[in-house]
């Protein structure tokens, strides 16, 4: 089994932080996998400040845990909302992170990820929630 954590980063306009990888196609929340022996929260605030540059400075909400079995086999992602962070240096892109950026949530990408596209419904046009990513 593996586990991962995601983050759904809005700014006070109600934008939402979004990435794309160097190496997968689409728009994606940012976030990776939990190491051996690490705090779930921990591992989101690693994450996120790697590949965005975003501190959480208040303790995110719990959205939900999915399975993720479409993928991985016996992986599990859980995605937290932080609406309470800073942002002090902006990463360049990378091989790892070819671009982040806000998006309004009526102007998302074309090229945004079917389970990110879900999760964004789920959490802001109160569509009912799936259990699988």
């Amino acid at each position: 089994m593996t586990l991962g954590v995601q983050g759904i980063i809005t700014d006070d306009r109600s934008h939402v932080l979004l990435i794309r990888h160097g190496y997968r196609p689409g728009w994606h929340f940012p976030g990776g996998g939990v190491e051996h022996g690490e705090e779930v929260e921990d591992a989101l605030a690693r994450e996120v400040q790697e590949e965005t540059g975003v501190i959480i400075t208040a303790p995110p909400r719990l959205v939900g845990i999915y399975a993720h079995f479409d993928d991985y086999p016996g992986d599990h992602i859980i995605l937290f909302l932080i609406d309470h962070w800073r942002r002090d240096v902006v990463p360049e892109p990378n091989a790892e992170i070819a671009e982040h950026r806000f998006f309004d949530l009526d102007d998302l990408p074309r090229q945004l990820s079917p389970g990110t596209a879900r999760r964004l419904r789920e959490v802001f046009a109160d569509v009912q929630r799936s259990s699988a990513w």
